[in-house]
């Protein structure tokens, strides 16, 4: 493995542990600087400006990128990370915060690009090798995270965004001096048509066989967002759970997680076909909220880990199908309308389900899981419409 591979995938690492080592802590954070109990509203604002902030500049870091190579708009983002923390750990204001991160969300490439460098320095075929490392080194981080993020927050609730900014300005370092650029800039002149965060919509919208499978990926989407709005907020109203145990139960899932997406996705789609897989999933998934939605026990959560991380298996599944739905020289362009998609449900579900979560707080916090199976229930016929066309193309190879 060369120089270069050792730097990306150390930086994704450490960025993914820097991401994690907030989420068990940021309630408390908020509670701290708002002076109030009730902060789930100020979690979906911050989650939603941040994605939205993403959104809208995300095509610009991609121009830039192209245009004067990968390291710069790395470090960029390594940097925008970095302050991001650094005002987190000494805001004494709300409105601080959320200039944080909107900071954190304007700057937010390091995923992207870091995918960008691998596919620049790597042969085709050693590409599905490399990704599975670079997957594989994100679990890493955001198992260690969140752990990591719970107890240095039982310490001082600021100290774990003052660890999450060293391990930026390391990763900012890092790049800086050993991160060769993996392309020669194409120095062109940006076109403000490509700067358009929702050019690629207008493509689906004269695609009308493509809107079910788009909202599908829109609605899936949207039910990841829930975990990271309100886990932290239910752990302490359902079981007075500190930050520890709340960083415990989240890197009891990844662990799960990471085994899930590394070994069943291929059986699963063996067993079940991919529409089956995506639909097992789903199943899976919803069996899991229905138990936390009524468990009042902290142990169940972790009795019923393995369950909910098999909803992973569907989602692999349902790439392929999407892959099949558009011909091989509208591939990128569907990519780019599934990318949109998500990143829309990124702004909208944290307010929906931070704002459902503020009515149900003090009388029943586990609805806010039937919430989600409601929202599973409404994607099941959508799976079972946008992907007729691939069920019939695979009967029709299999005859």
């Amino acid at each position: 493995m060369n120089k270069s591979l050792i730097v990306i995938f150390t930086t994704i690492c450490l960025d993914a542990v820097g991401i994690g080592l907030i989420f068990p802590i940021l309630p408390r954070l908020l509670e701290d600087v708002a002076h109030t109990t009730h902060i789930a509203p100020y979690i979906g604002i911050m989650t939603a400006l941040y994605a939205a902030m993403q959104f809208v500049f995300a095509p610009m870091l991609g121009a830039l990128s192209d245009n004067i190579g990968c390291r710069p708009v790395l470090l960029i983002s390594l940097a925008g990370a970095a302050i991001n923390y650094v005002v987190m750990a000494f805001a004494p204001h709300l409105w601080m915060l959320f200039v944080g991160r909107a900071i954190a969300g304007l700057t937010s490439a390091n995923i992207s690009v870091a995918t960008a460098y691998i596919t620049d320095i790597s042969k085709p075929e050693q590409r599905a090798h490399r990704f599975g490392l670079f997957n594989a080194m994100f679990g890493i981080g955001f198992i260690i995270g969140p752990v990591l993020g719970g107890v240095l927050g039982d310490t001082w609730v600021r100290l774990p965004f003052l660890v999450a900014a060293v391990l930026n300005t390391c990763n900012l370092l890092m790049a800086l001096f050993l991160l060769p650029e993996s392309r020669v800039p194409a120095h062109r002149a940006l076109k403000l048509s490509a700067l358009n965060p929702l050019k690629p919509l207008r493509w689906v919208f004269s695609m009308k066989k493509l809107m079910p499978l788009v909202l599908v990926f829109f609605i899936l989407s949207a039910t990841g967002e829930v975990y990271g709005t309100c886990w932290a907020l239910w752990g302490s109203d359902t079981f007075a759970w500190n930050g520890m145990w709340i960083g415990l139960s989240l890197g009891a899932f990844g662990v799960c997680q990471t085994l899930v997406q590394a070994f069943l996705p291929g059986p699963a789609t063996r067993l079940f076909g991919e529409r089956g897989a995506v639909l097992v999933g789903v199943a899976c998934s919803c069996c899991a909220l229905v138990i936390l939605a009524f468990t009042r026990e902290g142990w169940v959560v972790f009795a019923i880990m393995p369950l909910f991380a098999l909803g992973g298996i569907g989602m692999p599944a349902l790439q392929a199908l999407a892959t099949r739905q558009v011909d091989a020289d509208r591939q990128g362009q569907f990519q780019g309308v599934l990318g949109s998609a998500i990143s829309l449900a990124s702004i909208i579900a944290p307010l929906g389900f931070s704002s459902f979560y503020f009515v149900v707080q003090q009388s029943w916090p586990g609805a806010i899981w039937l919430s989600v199976v409601v929202v599973y229930a409404i994607a099941v016929p959508l799976i079972i419409l946008g992907t007729r066309k691939s069920v019939a193309a695979e009967s029709t190879d299999a005859a």
